[in-house]
């Protein structure tokens, strides 16, 4: 399962992130995932657990939202939202088409605790 090592690599990143920004804990993490990223959505989820055990990241919670699959026609040039196995223009039908959108992995944001305890 490579979701799992995918889930340290973001932890990893995060706690970068968090502290150059002198936080003391992750609260929320939001990624956004393409369909043709090859990463599934649930098993990130269910390995996103394991990775933040015993991190600053240990109780956060893991949002992930969809990216819609998006074309540029190289016919008519204009773009498409498209599925997985049909990435064809919707415009004029064409097959040439080239991958806009739909194949990423995105770290959208990181709320974090930043106030210290006297």
């Amino acid at each position: 399962m490579h979701e799992l090592a995918i889930c340290q690599d973001v932890i990893a990143q995060v706690e970068r992130i968090a502290q150059q920004h002198q936080a003391i804990a992750i609260e929320r993490i939001e990624m956004q995932i393409g369909p043709l990223s090859g990463v599934e959505a649930p098993l990130l989820k269910s390995a996103f657990t394991i990775a933040c055990s015993g991190t600053i990241a240990e109780n956060a919670e893991l949002a992930i939202e969809s990216m819609p699959i998006k074309v540029k026609c190289l016919s008519c040039n204009k773009e498409s939202v498209v599925t997985t196995n049909k990435l064809i223009c919707n415009h004029c039908g064409d097959w040439k088409t080239q991958l806009i959108s739909g194949d990423e992995m995105i770290l959208k944001r990181i709320e974090m605790d930043t106030e210290t305890v006297n």
